[in-house]
């Protein structure tokens, strides 16, 4: 459908909208069927331009999902149970509405590093931890014919969602295959908005969300601001992608960017590639933004070029681009935006982010001063680095970025240098493409000397599957109470997320992780100290070995990937030996496994699971925790190692569990039991209802025990007493994790007041039946937690707009303070995901209702 010529037949300034719009405009114009997309919502995104601001909401239906295993297994086992409950009321199952992928990435970890074997190790350790994981992926391919799986060992989903399986225009309407269209995709982790660095219009959703668009339930949402970052000037000589994404993340978190899209325009905007430009729209979700669009324009074409896509492709897609008015040309004017923030790319500068948020941007001189002052030398002391890794698809997407590394690499081995002995090092790029541009450029061997080799093809680090440390530095770290730091090339670095013994953490471009990993210490200025010595004792600093930026373009230019680029999107679904030979169930029906095992059937459809929880007024109701600000779904929901010593780890031993089987909490996410006892149980959460205590345990009341959370939960459960979860600023953010919403539900909370939330954990609880309420006040300052909270004007107030009382009362009874709270209620489909008690049961309802047409 013609943007163009619907703006002539009088749907609205549609070609002055900011470019990500514009895709939205041409999706409701191809979607138009007078219930989900009517007239008026064309109209509406029309008039936007006139004030840069809308309040009416939409219909969207991506074109696909995305989904990586930790959060891929919740959804296909909502769907199997889903199935399992229409079928036994109708006879017939369901089917999926919407093409779907898995990529299998999160299971991977480092137990091997520092040799050649290390991948091949890690490997076979992750099929040995995992089989019954991937047994049950491997029915759901069989069950759900639209799903297509990348095994283990292929990549990271968001770097194979640029390098494959992102066509930016495609035929993608089943009913009229002819038609072309934008390509769009909703994805199961934050990062899905990496994407829009290559144009295409997608973000990051919770998985009940993603189960709901696969069963054909639109997405709505209020027509977004769109904030224009108008880009300046140019990077320095040496600047990376990293520092620039970096330093983005830290000025744009200065501003209200939470369900917001961010587009990106100016004069600078031509100079970013396509790599360039997806480790910036990675870092969205740090920023708070729903996405960070980039227009397409030539640097789009030429990336689709070298990546391999067929040239027929790419006709298409440039002659498609240019008759909608999308391709972007450097005279074009600038769209209406509802506000520009400028930018400088001249005032970037080598930078890093640390040591516990990705908004911590320091030059290489501040590092020093935020650690424990450290003893130097070539010891183990404060502020060593314990863990280095050059991973995530943040940076390994980025030829350029590995290309520095890999020179850096070389030119340190040259000198003499070699990393400390208490450094673990590792590299899991996120494709195969991006190890074999080093081994074709001739440098994996010296990041090989120094300890980098490959350790896998998946998140590995950046989401917490470091492994254990180095033999005898966590016994150290422990003993000497030392404050020890990793330098990684991720995207998140919350407190205990990359390694429990790590309390410090800093992401870092690939080139700085290495010249880290040399320096040993955070202690180490890089910006003037020496590095090291070499044999002969001459000082070696990171200015004396870093890659002159010709050099790197010459190594650039030398390589031809577009056929290794072409191989990978024809084998992505190919796994290993070990794939092959694992069994699968040949049943319409999963055979759950029993209450210790990894993959049980979901409660989340029992009655008293999906019962609404917000019919009435909720009176006496005590604050299960009450928490600060920047509380992450980490901190809710860990995906860390499940301990001996944990509420989850005792539960397993008594059922007959050997310590070495627990795995993490991440592999564990279909056994809703262990994931009840891991609810608020990360170690370094600080619940202000206790004063020396960090981790999963609060204050029973009005007893004062200090019992795990879970515990609480049941006694208030046992006891009738309605609980209520208190937080501060910033509620939610980080990964995608819908179990930080579905923990909260079975510990049966039913509202959370905050001061704010961040997207996707917003729309999770409301999703799960739990309502998010803000206030401006410090609510969490005022209550020594011996109060009793009501919340008045329920059920009435559940609307978008909807205000509650909430009433303060004191241990005999007496009024403390009256506050009204705002109802975090955007849409109406969403006041009716309470009042049905959540997202799931109201699916069901409607399945149930549908035509006997499913298999």
């Amino acid at each position: 459908m013609s943007i163009v010529e619907a703006e002539r037949n009088g749907a609205g300034a549609l070609t002055r909208l900011p470019y990500s719009l514009r895709v939205l405009a041409e999706h409701l114009l191809r979607h138009e069927d007078g219930e989900v997309v009517r007239q008026e919502d064309i109209l509406a995104l029309g008039a936007w331009p006139l004030t840069g601001s809308s309040a009416h909401s939409v219909g969207f239906m991506p074109a696909r999902v995305l989904m990586q295993d930790a959060a891929g297994l919740p959804v296909l086992a909502d769907l199997a149970a889903l199935d399992e409950e229409v079928r036994a009321q109708r006879g017939t199952g369901i089917s999926l509405k919407l093409p779907a992928a898995l990529v299998v990435d999160h299971a991977v970890e480092v137990d091997a590093s520092g040799t050649h074997a290390a991948l091949s190790t890690n490997l076979q350790l992750e099929f040995e931890r995992h089989g019954k994981r991937y047994e049950f992926l491997k029915w759901a391919a069989q069950r759900f014919p639209n799903l297509r799986i990348a095994p283990p060992g292929i990549g990271i989903c968001h770097q194979l969602n640029l390098e494959v399986l992102s066509d930016l225009v495609s035929a993608n309407t089943a009913d009229n295959p002819e038609l072309l269209g934008f390509d769009s995709v909703l994805g199961t982790d934050s990062h899905t908005t990496m994407v829009n660095g290559l144009s295409v219009f997608g973000w990051g959703v919770g998985g009940i969300e993603a189960t709901a668009a696969l069963l054909g339930e639109p997405t709505v949402m209020r027509i977004p601001d769109v904030i224009g970052v108008r880009l300046t000037g140019e990077l320095k000589p040496g600047v990376q992608a990293a520092d620039l994404a970096l330093t983005l993340t830290a000025a744009l978190r200065e501003h209200d960017l939470v369900q917001r899209v961010v587009e990106f325009c100016g004069p600078a905007l031509g100079m970013l590639s396509v790599p360039d430009r997806a480790s910036i729209a990675n870092m969205a979700p740090e920023y708070g933004a729903t996405m960070a669009y980039f227009p397409p324009d030539a640097q789009t074409l030429a990336y689709l070029r070298r990546t391999g896509r067929p040239r027929e492709h790419l006709t298409l897609v440039e002659r498609f681009l240019r008759a909608q008015g999308m391709y972007r040309e450097a005279s074009d004017p600038e769209p209406r935006f509802t506000k520009v923030i400028d930018f400088d790319l001249g005032s970037v500068v080598a930078a890093v982010a640390g040591p516990s948020l990705p908004q911590q941007c320091r030059t290489l001189s501040e590092v020093p001063a935020t650690i424990v002052s450290a003893e130097m030398g070539r010891a183990l002391t404060h502020g060593a680095v314990v863990l280095a890794a050059i991973t995530s698809c943040t940076n390994t997407s980025n030829p350029e970025a590995l290309v520095t590394a890999g020179l850096l690499a070389r030119n340190a081995v040259l000198r003499g240098l070699r990393v400390p002995a208490w450094v673990k090092t590792s590299f899991a790029p996120g494709s195969r493409v991006a190890s074999e541009l080093l081994s074709a450029a001739g440098l994996q061997r010296h990041l090989d000397t120094l300890g980098f080799h490959v350790v896998g093809h998946g998140c590995t680090t950046c989401m917490g599957n470091s492994g254990p440390l180095l033999p005898g530095v966590e016994a150290r770290v422990k003993d000497e109470r030392l404050s020890v730091a990793a330098v990684l090339s991720g995207n998140r670095n919350f407190e205990g997320r990359i390694h429990p013994a790590v309390r410090s953490a800093y992401l870092a471009s690939p080139a700085l992780v290495v010249a880290y990993a040399l320096a040993g210490n955070l202690a180490v200025d890089l910006s003037s100290a020496p590095l090291g010595n070499s044999p002969e004792g001459a000082a070696v600093r990171l200015s004396d070995i870093w890659p002159a930026p010709e050099d790197v373009h010459a190594v650039l230019e030398g390589i031809q990937l577009e056929s290794h680029f072409a191989a990978n999107r024809r084998v992505w679904q190919l796994g290993s030996v070990e794939w092959d030979a694992l069994p699968s169930a040949d049943s319409a029906q999963y055979p759950w496994e029993g209450r210790a095992g990894y993959i049980r059937r979901p409660p989340f459809l029992e009655t008293a699971v999906k019962r609404p929880l917000l019919s009435a007024d909720i009176v006496g109701a005590r604050p299960l925790l009450i928490l600060g600000d920047a509380i992450t779904t980490d901190h809710i929901s860990p995906v860390s190692r499940i301990s001996a010593t944990s509420t989850a780890g005792r539960w397993l031993q008594e059922q007959g569990i050997a310590a070495a089987s627990y795995g993490t909490f991440s592999a564990r996410r279909l056994n809703h039991e262990v994931m009840l006892r891991g609810g608020f149980a990360n170690p370094r959460l600080r619940n202000h209802l206790l004063s020396d205590t960090e981790g999963g345990f609060t204050r029973l009341l009005p007893d004062g025990d200090v019992v795990p959370v879970h515990e609480a939960a049941q006694v208030y459960a046992k006891r009738g007493v309605p609980t209520i979860v208190i937080a501060g600023a910033r509620y939610g953010g980080g990964s995608a994790r819908d179990w930080a919403a579905k923990v909260t539900r079975l510990l049966g909370v039913r509202a959370v007041i905050a001061n704010s939330f961040e997207r996707i954990h917003r729309a999770n609880l409301l999703a799960f039946g739990i309502l998010p309420l803000e206030t401006e006040e410090d609510l969490g300052g005022m209550l020594t937690g011996d109060e009793t909270l009501d919340l008045g004007g329920l059920p009435s107030a559940l609307r978008p707009g909807g205000e509650l009382t909430l009433t303060i009362r004191n241990t005999d009874g007496a009024l403390v303070k009256h506050m009204r709270l705002a109802c975090r209620i955007d849409t109406v489909v969403e006041a009716e995901w309470l009042t049905s008690g959540g997202m799931l049961g109201r699916v069901l309802d409607k399945l149930l209702l549908e035509p006997r047409t499913n298999p």
